[in-house]
């Protein structure tokens, strides 16, 4: 990459990150020994943080648009400070997180192909949480920190399944199917946070931003490709992953993906501070544009590869009437076709948060209708686990009026330690340095 410099972390925290991979992602050498066979054109994977050295140097947005930007926490006011600290906190969050689940079914995978793509997205989200890392300890946040950068760093690397910041990461993966919609729906909102935060007025995330991006440009690629590839298969009634499958998962990571951009009517104060250029509200609707346009392709290749003689611009036609009407159509039916979930099903944060609707955004009354509802539109195995059990919970108290919807929301796992419950807690401090001493 052009105009962009590596560096590593102090060794103790460089190794500690790398005690964590060998738990989380054992299979880093693996992918090594075989980038030339799936990736010979791209750089080899390198566990290092990278900063674009060529970015604008005034601020681009907000009220101090025009002035330069921040080049050291302590130069900004500590409401600044303190805001941006928790962004950084909770990127790192995410990127360890999504290791945590990608590494559960990554096995499963029935492709070879599929499973190495999938693999090195996991390596890259390493880099990721190693790039947070860095923006933590290579700055002064005492001002705005109870907590020293190692022990913000552990406590990152301590967090399992069930304790990260955002609820998209605290899911378990049921089956392979989940990686690839993961980084279909889940990763692209990372790329519209990461692009969001190119503009940010601390210059150091700005310029750790454009390298995340190249790569988060081939996590979607990981998502799409075999999607488009599972739809194709099933329209020709081979392949092991049906419409209805990819459906139920849509279902499921959709509400999550919405709720990663925050409550609809927030945002301001990253606008305002010059980290964001737009509030959640108006980055949440282009998402579900570019998310609609993505599905309607994935329709239209099933239409194509059900009806190969049909033409280009009959497929889309036909599908637009098929999706209106509901009515089936040369074999092809409504049911077969996908669709995202209505922006009210499921969430967990903002207007609509522990509302009873369907996937249309229907209003439901009944708590248990509600509960059948979702068995019928989520994947079999969902349901069985914690996050969706804890979900439940919180609807019925807020139907009951036990609780109430803001306190539900509020239920969101915080940043915190869960150390002792797997060999990297307090992972810097037991690392030991390159003359043999303990890194205390």
């Amino acid at each position: 990459m052009e105009n962009v410099r590596s560096t590593r972390l102090p060794g103790k925290y460089h190794d500690a990150i790398t005690r964590w991979q060998e738990t989380f992602l054992p299979d880093l050498p693996l992918l090594e020994e075989n980038w030339e066979k799936f990736f010979p054109r791209d750089p080899k994977f390198q566990l290092c943080a990278y900063r674009q050295c060529d970015m604008c140097g005034v601020i681009e947005v907000g009220k101090e648009q025009g002035k330069p930007k921040y080049q050291k926490a302590t130069d900004m006011t500590e409401e600044q400070a303190g805001h941006l600290l928790k962004a950084i906190q909770a990127q790192a969050s995410t990127e360890f997180g999504s290791i945590q689940q990608h590494q559960l079914t990554l096995a499963r995978a029935q492709d070879e192909q599929d499973q190495f793509w999938a693999l090195r997205v996991m390596a890259e989200e390493l880099r990721h949480g190693y790039q947070m890392c860095h923006l933590l300890l290579e700055d002064d946040w005492k001002a705005v920190a109870p907590e020293s950068g190692e022990q913000m760093v552990e406590e990152i690397l301590s967090m399992r399944t069930g304790s990260h910041v955002l609820g998209a990461f605290n899911i378990d993966f049921d089956s392979f199917l989940d990686n690839i919609v993961f980084c279909a729906l889940i990763d692209r909102v990372g790329k519209f946070q990461l692009a969001m935060q190119k503009v940010s007025a601390y210059q150091p995330m700005a310029e750790s931003m454009p390298p995340m991006l190249v790569e988060e440009a081939f996590h979607l690629t990981a998502g799409v490709v075999p999607m488009r590839r599972w739809v194709s298969q099933a329209a020709k009634g081979k392949g092991f992953i049906t419409m209805d499958a990819i459906q139920r998962a849509l279902n499921k990571w959709f509400p999550r993906a919405l709720d990663m951009f925050g409550d609809e009517r927030g945002g301001g104060s990253n606008v305002k501070m010059g980290f964001k250029p737009m509030k959640n509200d108006e980055a949440m609707g282009k998402y579900i544009e570019e998310m609609e346009g993505i599905v309607r392709t994935l329709n239209v290749r099933y239409v194509r590869d059900r009806l190969p003689k049909l033409p280009r611009e009959d497929a889309y036609a036909l599908l637009d009437r098929v999706m209106e009407s509901g009515d089936p159509e040369q074999g092809v039916r409504r049911e077969d076709l996908l669709a995202l979930p209505d922006k009210t099903f499921l969430r967990r944060r903002g207007i609509w948060a522990y509302e009873m609707r369907d996937t249309t955004g229907a209003e439901i009354k009944d708590v248990e209708q509600y509960k059948r509802t979702l068995y019928k539109t989520l994947p079999d195995a969902y349901p069985q686990g914690r996050d969706f059990k804890d979900y439940l919970r919180l609807v019925r108290e807020v139907a009951a009026g036990t609780t109430t919807k803001e306190h539900a929301v509020g239920q969101m796992p915080e940043l915190s330690r869960v150390g002792g419950v797997c060999p990297c807690a307090r992972a810097v401090r037991w690392v030991v340095d390159g003359n043999g001493n303990g890194a205390h």
